[in-house]
């Protein structure tokens, strides 16, 4: 059997200067990193539809404006090839608050500044990030 690329969207939450990113527990591919929330697309759906549910899912908030940023190709190991879509949004009401929805996923979210990133955060986040990428909207 060949291996194929597993591929995943991860979304900026953008509020104020911050970015959400929460400490993954021991899952195989970002274990114990600062990450995004986001998952696995399924089949059929749309970037937008991944990013709003996997928001939901994770964190109990609800998001608007979505919209795709960019992606990378990410080799990381001989077992692991990760494709991940990254997309931006915003808070659908500003009040909210994240939730440690899946405990046994993630150990909890907060807001953080991008020049002041947790540590350890996910290699491909970290590696984009230091590149000079940034999630925020210009203004023009």
């Amino acid at each position: 059997m060949s291996q194929v690329p597993e591929n995943g969207v991860a979304v900026f939450i953008i509020k104020e200067n911050k970015i959400l990113l929460g400490r993954r527990r021991s899952l195989a591919i970002a274990a114990h990193t600062y990450c995004l929330p986001g998952g696995h697309l399924e089949f059929g759906e749309s970037f937008e539809e991944c990013a709003a549910r996997e928001v939901k899912e994770e964190t109990g908030l609800d998001i608007k404006n979505i919209e795709f940023l960019t992606a990378t190709n990410n080799l990381l190991s001989d077992s692991v090839h990760l494709v991940i879509i990254y997309m931006r949004a915003h808070l659908l009401d500003p009040d909210q608050t994240p939730q440690n929805v899946e405990p046994d996923k993630c150990e909890g979210w907060d807001w953080y500044d991008l020049n002041d990133l947790p540590e350890p955060t996910f290699e491909p986040l970290r590696a984009m990030l230091q590149g000079g990428f940034n999630p925020f909207p210009t203004v023009s």
